[in-house]
């Protein structure tokens, strides 16, 4: 896993696309803001497969909020 740190910036639209494209990282709660899940790390080393749908969800963010560190 070379990703050291994910996190949401202010802005978010709640699109729900990064959900959709990720949903063992990025949540959308009904009527709130994308958030990173609490348990991304160990979701990402369970399943290291997911960094490349992580990466795509920040790149495909149409507000540009989603932040990787690594």
């Amino acid at each position: 896993m070379d990703l050291r740190n994910v996190w949401i910036d202010e802005g978010c639209i709640a699109c729900n696309l990064c959900e959709d494209l990720v949903s063992q990282v990025f949540e959308v709660p009904a009527g709130g803001n994308c958030a990173v899940r609490p348990d991304w790390r160990a979701q990402l080393a369970a399943r290291p497969d997911l960094e490349p749908a992580v990466r795509e969800a920040a790149a495909s963010c149409p507000v540009e909020v989603i932040r990787l560190d690594g």
